[in-house]
């Protein structure tokens, strides 16, 4: 797939930002809702389409509030025809029952190469644990606690994901296992954070610790451009630390030139705006005449408050984002990112308070309307 029909490429041309509007609800589907399945709040989305075509959506499920600290388990439904019905939900992994024990940050990668799924996790923020399923996500091995492999002993907090990892397609580290993550030096939330990413060259046997970026970057996502290089998209936390409000409400960008060995220092893209929100970039199946690899990004774009669940396009490895269409006007914040085995897209998001999670799915004409 080389371009898009004539209509979208004509829009492509003349640069339109498309109107918001807020979805019907019967073009949503609510995957976890509030108060259902003996959990008060569902949280941080992770979507992924296995080899096969199917289509896993994770979760955190926490079992008595809202708080991002409490008693939290690890969720999955699974889709077998791109989102139209799915299974319930199911448990992945929980620990100590009803003891504090904060089970999250779900971060999902399919190796294409062998079928496997990846769930990269925490525990407490502080433990890095990994999972794997060999039967589309029906089952999930007992998980192992990767955290001396890739956490550095003056490292404190620690924050897998969320969202998803990526697997290479170029050059020597073709096959290479990423996995986006975020640390402070802190035990908690307090002091600057920064994106690292942690890596498997094996298939997932045994994990390594990347590079990280400078200070301020947080909760980020990673693509492969088409020269080989990897763009990091992170979540903007200069202003929160007070320094510098000039640079808020705009994503913050790194370039690795070795497989995510060492990070550049940091860029900004004041095209996508947020007010500190983890958001979703993927690569889409398709380039440019020019070669360079379509790109998928989508966050809550509003300088107010976490609203406005945006997607947008780029037909240049990242560098303009021309096309947007916002999906859903209201109250939004994380999301993730999929691309389908039939083409179309998936949208796995917060809404309304947190109060859902929700699925839709589209095509890229939809962009361009």
């Amino acid at each position: 797939m080389n371009c898009l029909p004539s209509r979208c490429t004509q829009i492509f041309i003349i640069g339109i930002v498309l109107t918001a509007r807020n979805l019907p609800a019967s073009e949503l589907t609510d995957l976890f809702v509030r108060g259902s399945e003996g959990y008060h709040t569902y949280r941080i989305p992770s979507l992924v389409s296995s080899t096969r075509g199917t289509l896993l959506a994770f979760c955190e499920g926490r079992k008595t509030s809202s708080i991002d600290d409490g008693d939290n388990d690890l969720l999955v439904r699974r889709s077998v025809d791109y989102g139209h019905t799915w299974y319930p939900q199911k448990l992945v992994y929980e620990e100590g029952n009803d003891k504090l024990i904060t089970i999250g940050n779900p971060c999902a990668v399919v190796d294409r190469i062998t079928g496997t799924i990846w769930l990269v996790f925490n525990r407490n923020n502080d433990d890095v644990l990994v999972t794997h399923s060999r039967d589309d996500g029906e089952t999930w091995s007992p998980p192992e606690n990767i955290t001396q492999q890739v956490k550095k002993p003056s490292w404190g907090w620690y924050a897998t994901g969320p969202g998803i990892g990526i697997q290479l397609t170029h050059g020597s580290n073709k096959g290479r296992l990423i996995i986006p993550c975020d640390h402070r030096k802190t035990g908690n939330r307090t002091g600057p954070s920064s994106s690292h990413v942690i890596y498997s060259d094996d298939h997932g046997k045994t994990w390594t610790l990347g590079g990280e970026t400078e200070p301020h970057s947080n909760e980020c996502q990673i693509v492969e451009r088409s020269d080989g290089t990897l763009l990091l998209n992170a979540r903007n936390h200069w202003a929160r630390s007070g320094q510098r409000p000039d640079l808020a409400y705009q994503r913050i960008l790194a370039i690795s030139a070795d497989g995510g060995l060492h990070w550049s220092s940091a860029g900004f893209d004041s095209t996508l705006i947020e007010r500190a929100c983890q958001a979703s970039l993927i690569r889409y199946p398709a380039q440019s005449r020019q070669g360079h690899y379509w790109m998928l990004f989508a966050n809550p774009a509003s300088r107010k408050t976490r609203e406005r669940l945006t997607v947008r396009l780029s037909r240049d490895d990242g560098r303009t984002w021309p096309i947007s269409h916002c999906f859903y006007e209201g109250s939004a914040a994380y999301s993730c990112l999929s691309v389908l085995d039939n083409g179309r897209v998936g949208l796995l998001f917060e809404r309304d308070q947190s109060s859902k999670i929700s699925y839709l799915s589209f095509d890229l004409d939809t962009l361009c309307r």
